[in-house]
């Protein structure tokens, strides 16, 4: 396939830090949507957490690719830890246009959570001309993804694809909470991503 040809899926996430869910979610998308790969972008600088307490961006975008290393399909981009400011999707989407082509087609993969949001988005109407969005959600959740795909206009909405995925409980907010109580979190993060967190005590004394 040329390269300009491609469908290439994006999935950004503040990764902090990445987990099983998160590579399900990534894999179960690439199959169905027929992806010639996904490329993972831990966020630089989120706009919408600005004043949260954010684990270091190196620390995020090495776990990230210790997670993804293993699948020949999954990549990992530093585009957002490389680019100065807050890292809005738009930026993103066409800093990767310019290298891909824009021929290419992108589906940018997301969670339910941000999405209730995205008709707040820096130039939504620019970002779904070029780009898709793939909405991860779990079977009878939520409404309020509905009412954000619903405020887009026919031609926009038809860009936005909901697509049911396996009912995985897990949240990095709570891997963090783990962590930080002393719980393990085998099996809720890949084993080298497990050894990261605690070699480099990543989230032990987190508030």
């Amino acid at each position: 396939m040329d390269q300009q040809q491609q469908r290439i899926g994006i999935m950004g996430g503040t990764f902090d830090p990445i987990h099983i869910g998160h590579l399900v979610t990534a894999e179960t998308v690439r199959l169905a949507f027929n992806l010639d790969k996904v490329i993972f972008v831990p966020a630089g600088l989120p706009p919408n957490k600005q004043s949260a307490s954010i684990t270091s961006i190196r620390h995020r975008y090495i776990m990230t690719v210790m997670a993804t290393y293993s699948n020949p399909y999954f990549f990992v981009s530093s585009i957002e830890m490389d680019r100065p400011g807050p890292s809005y999707t738009i930026d993103t989407i066409r800093e990767f246009c310019a290298l891909y082509g824009r021929k290419t087609e992108f589906f940018f993969i997301t969670g339910s959570d941000a999405v209730t949001d995205l008709p707040t988005w820096k130039e939504v109407d620019s970002l779904l001309t070029i780009c898709q969005f793939v909405v991860a959600a779990r079977p009878g959740c939520s409404i309020a993804v509905d009412k954000a795909i619903n405020y887009f206009d026919g031609m926009q909405r038809q860009r936005i694809h909901r697509f049911a995925t396996k009912e995985l409980e897990i949240s990095s907010t709570d891997i963090r909470e783990r962590v930080k109580k002393g719980f393990s979190i085998k099996y809720i993060v890949p084993e080298s991503v497990e050894n990261y967190i605690l070699k480099e005590g990543l989230y032990a004394n987190s508030k």
